[in-house]
């Protein structure tokens, strides 16, 4: 006990908040011309990380202003004050990439949404009639097995395998349950389709156009590009050196706030896809806020409501979340440094509960995307 008081006490003495406004000209001149951050950014990530956060990143837009920011350390062993650029894995927002890719695909007249998994990847699925819409959107009924458990070190085959071993969880569009099978087999349908790797196509695709020079897609290097954040399951242990291969295509890739910002930013505005496809992602399933990898929410304002679009990730060390207005003016994207997907199997969860960022979850949903 008195270790863990001794390094919460100098996770918050060594709390840095670091605010780079990108609004033009040099930092240093911005910063003398432009206001700071929305009312109470920079307090609710100071706060995030008193609650036992190591490190806590965000990048906040509205309009044409844009900030930087970074509290906490990143690295509690050699006392590294986190910064804005640090790298970090992003996890579920992959899926995001994915279904850009293969949305693609569709405008391209590559495939249909409506194709069966079975024309792609023959004998897949054992006869199961699935199309890669429901992949997409998870209504394919196919089970997740995770149950708590991190797939490091796993061949995206043996998962899904492992998954199809179990009975579905319901007919094919007959119901919504989210499914990280769903994701690695859309990556295998990428491949089927374009005879490349799924990870060279979002390289292609969407990294090298959009300028994503701090975001990568490694395949079973547990290695993160420097510099970068430290993660942290709940007893404090570093979790950072994580084999992504089981992952894949569901969640293995790395980036950074301000290139996932730009990615979820030109998608919502329309920049990587056409009208149709653009439709199709934004099309919810069955009686979920769920479209093509990404997620609807409201967010009710003082005088009026906010639509959002929203993806989020969590794995080994790590959780974030961003959204984006649906007119792409305003936008956030938060990252915590701890995360134990374990917590669900312990007989008391609450003996160790999770460091509680909520706080700084909903000042930057108010003070950022309300207008």
């Amino acid at each position: 006990m008195a270790k863990k008081k001794t390094a919460l006490t100098a996770i918050c003495a060594g709390t840095v908040l670091i605010g780079l406004v990108t609004a033009g000209g040099t930092a240093a001149n911005a910063k003398a011309r432009t206001p700071g951050p929305p009312t109470g950014v920079r307090e609710a990530l100071q706060e995030a990380v008193a609650a036992g956060n190591p490190a806590v990143l965000s990048y906040v837009r509205t309009g044409t202003r844009s900030w930087h920011l970074a509290a906490g350390i990143a690295d509690l062993a050699a006392g590294r004050p986190a910064q804005p650029d640090d790298h970090w894995r992003i996890f579920s927002n992959t899926k995001s990439f994915v279904s850009t890719v293969l949305l693609q695909l569709v405008g391209e007249r590559r495939l249909s949404l409506d194709d069966s998994v079975e024309r792609w990847l023959p004998g897949m699925l054992d006869g199961r009639k699935v199309s890669v819409r429901q992949l997409l959107n998870h209504t394919s009924g196919i089970y997740n097995p995770d149950n708590g458990t991190d797939r490091g070190g796993q061949q995206p085959r043996d998962v899904i395998a492992a998954a199809l071993a179990h009975p579905p969880l319901s007919e094919p569009g007959q119901q919504w349950a989210y499914s990280d099978t769903n994701y690695l087999l859309a990556g295998l349908v990428i491949e089927a389709v374009t005879h490349h790797r799924a990870d060279q196509e979002i390289r292609r695709r969407i990294i090298v156009p959009l300028g994503l020079s701090h975001t990568s897609f490694p395949l079973d290097d547990p290695a993160i590009p420097g510099p970068y954040l430290h993660g942290y399951d709940m007893s404090g242990r570093d979790v950072t050196g994580f084999n992504p291969s089981g992952e894949w295509t569901a969640g293995a890739m790395v980036s950074t706030t301000a290139d996932l910002a730009r990615f979820d930013s030109a998608l919502f505005r329309g920049r990587l896809l056409r009208p149709a496809q653009q439709r199709e992602l934004l099309t919810t399933a069955l009686d979920s806020d769920y479209g093509l990898g990404v997620q609807r929410l409201t967010i009710p304002c003082e005088d009026n409501e906010v639509t959002v679009w929203e993806t989020d990730g969590s794995g080994p060390g790590f959780t974030s979340l961003s959204m984006t207005t649906a007119d792409a003016t305003r936008q956030f994207v938060l990252v915590a440094t701890v995360f134990d997907l374990g917590r669900g199997q312990r007989k008391n969860p609450a003996e160790l509960p999770f460091p509680d960022a909520r706080p700084a979850y909903t000042t930057l949903i108010t003070s950022v995307l309300c207008p």
